[in-house]
């Protein structure tokens, strides 16, 4: 973004140089007001844990005064976090807020080129509304015509894979699954699944100097979305029946047929978001917590019927959206402590999944936990996650077939995380699969 004061560009690089962490530093030796746990460098190190501890432990609403994003308050212990995501009349996502990841700023009239509003990022009744259409996407009956469909893919992509040679586990199977799904209920090609994948990835990486010398790069990239869609849009719009597809239902339906480019552009992309980094992530994090936890692995070859339960468990353990940010419409004590009104909130998905007084045995992988749903890896009220059955039947379809075919996933190098503290992503994992 281009320096008010001199217009100078500041590059992704010029901004990683002036917020560059140590990711190595003891958390504890750091003052509270200064415990910058959002930076994404501790997330791409995968070092984020033992911070998020910290805080849950010594001050479970903290505020830190110095980020690259600004001041913010992490909430990080499960009632606390519950208590923020079910008073949305007192915690706002709308985009005009901030929306709902660190980063975003207040203004009530925000440039549509860099602005992406999307349904998740609205308050209510505008949220509701645009919820309400495609919803019927993820209902119980039309989830069950699915499951057949995802069964054969799932089964096409294992046997595929080389047995017994390195692979990228990410790239060959989390995302074959969740692209392939994507382009069906977007109704689209197969062929262009891979875009979607591209367009998802770029969200994430619009501030990576690996990927974009500038934001500004990465959101003309997320327009090449817009474009293609667009083209959807005008086909199924025409139609005098609306499909049953994602973009048709946007088309024909009053909430949402009238939407301004960038506002279609943000649906479009929360939907691909949503329907991919969450699922493939879950994915590839339970290969990850298996290989880690042979005794639970050795659980789970013994009695198959074990995976119903391990999947909300992987989910729980991987929690791929690691935060969500809210800005307090008023002023509000929490946790002891007082926010005032403007005050930008982040719920820890990530830290709330192990705090140990709401879950037992939360620092350990347990495939067979009681009450394992009692997580908060898909949100709570208003906004909780629309796609969750959808997720958890892919997860679970795919486990099914894996141990139909394999008796070892070995883990063969260390995986690679995403540089983001939004999605707790992992962009490679090295294994090899074993008949």
């Amino acid at each position: 973004m281009a320096d008010p004061e001199t217009g100078y560009q500041r590059t992704n690089k010029d901004l990683q140089a002036e917020w560059a962490m140590d990711v190595d530093q003891d958390p504890y030796s750091i003052p509270l007001d200064r415990l910058d746990v959002a930076h994404p460098a501790l997330f791409e190190a995968n070092k984020m844990l033992p911070w998020l501890q910290r805080l849950r432990e010594e001050s479970p609403v903290n505020l830190c005064n110095h980020s690259q994003f600004g001041p913010y308050w992490s909430v990080t212990k499960y009632t606390d976090i519950q208590y923020v995501d079910t008073h949305e009349d007192i915690f706002s996502s709308d985009i005009r807020n901030g929306g709902i990841r660190l980063g975003g700023q207040a203004d009530p009239d925000p440039d549509p080129t860099f602005s992406l509003p999307m349904f998740i990022m609205q308050d209510p009744p505008t949220h509701e509304a645009q919820r309400k259409v495609v919803a019927p996407m993820f209902s119980p009956r039309h989830l069950a015509d699915l499951g057949d469909l995802i069964r054969t893919r799932a089964g096409a992509i294992l046997d595929a894979l080389p047995r017994g040679e390195d692979f990228n586990w990410v790239r060959s199977v989390s995302v074959e699954l969740t692209g392939q799904m994507l382009a069906t209920l977007f109704d689209i090609p197969q062929e262009d699944r891979h875009k979607l994948i591209h367009w998802s990835d770029t969200v994430e990486r619009i501030g990576d100097p690996d990927y974009f010398e500038t934001p500004e790069e990465g959101f003309a990239e997320l327009w090449k979305c817009w474009e293609y869609f667009d083209a959807v849009w005008k086909e199924r719009a025409a139609r005098s029946e609306p499909g049953q597809d994602l973009i048709s239902m946007l088309a024909h339906n009053e909430s949402t047929k009238n939407m301004p480019p960038n506002e279609y552009l943000g649906n479009v992309l929360l939907l691909i978001v949503g329907g991919n980094d969450t699922t493939r992530n879950s994915i590839t994090g339970g290969v990850l917590a298996l290989h880690e936890h042979p005794a639970e692995f050795a659980k789970l070859k013994a009695n198959p019927k074990l995976i119903p339960n391990m999947v909300p468990e992987m989910i729980r353990w991987q929690s791929p959206v690691a935060h969500m940010a809210r800005t307090a419409l008023q002023d509000v004590e929490l946790g002891g402590k007082q926010i005032s009104k403007g005050d930008k909130v982040v719920m820890w998905y990530l830290s709330g999944n192990r705090d140990g007084t709401a879950i037992d045995r939360a620092d350990e992988f347990l495939i067979d936990r009681p009450n394992v749903r009692q997580h908060l890896s898909f949100g709570f009220g208003v906004h909780r996650c629309l796609g969750n059955r959808l997720a958890e039947m892919q997860l679970q379809i795919l486990w099914e077939e894996i141990l139909k075919r394999f008796s070892k996933i070995e883990v063969v190098g260390e995986p690679s995380y995403l540089r983001s503290s939004f999605i707790r992503g992992i962009t490679d994992l090295p294994v090899r699969v074993y008949d």
